[in-house]
């Protein structure tokens, strides 16, 4: 390995409309909060120094919407590569994993965005540690120094849980 610690975002997408007339729950967009709140998590998480330079999204509305609502004032015009992926979709500990594994070992930092509970589970398995991750909320990790994105339970650290109602109007 080359010594740089992994830096790994877990992200629940932005609050959606529950009356918005979707078919089905995989089709909800997100509602007027989840819209303004996206871009400031964008625009934070930028400013604290955590740029993905991979993203593996759930296909779903919500999420999509998340992301592209996000991505301008994450990223700007820093080449990023988006993976839009159906597994995602509720997804648990295990799957997000297995999704994981395909990361190859020269990208440095990932963000993840997808569902509860799959989220909250995923944060518990990575660190130890238990955390209510609400809408639009982002757990960012690292690993440690030297090792890939293969790592067992609890060998993830949490460094901050960013809240979008904790953000500055």
């Amino acid at each position: 390995m080359d010594g740089q610690a992994r830096r790994l975002i877990l992200m629940r997408h932005a609050k959606s409309a529950w009356d918005a007339g979707a078919p089905d729950d995989h089709s909800r967009p997100l509602n007027g909060r989840g819209r303004r709140d996206a871009p400031r998590m964008g625009e934070v998480l930028r400013t604290r120094g955590w740029v993905p330079e991979l993203v593996l999204c759930s296909d779903a509305t919500r999420t999509r919407e998340t992301w592209a609502r996000m991505r301008d004032a994450l990223v700007a015009d820093q080449p990023v590569e988006v993976r839009l992926m159906r597994e995602l979709y509720h997804a648990g500990p295990l799957t997000v994993r297995a999704a994981m594994t395909s990361i190859p070992d020269t990208v440095r930092s990932a963000l993840i965005l997808w569902h509860n509970p799959g989220v909250e589970d995923t944060v518990a398995w990575a660190t130890g540690l238990s955390h209510r991750v609400t809408t639009g909320n982002a757990a960012l990790l690292e690993g440690p120094e030297g090792a890939g994105w293969r790592l067992p339970a609890g060998a993830w650290r949490l460094v901050d849980l960013v809240r979008p109602r904790d953000l500055q109007v």
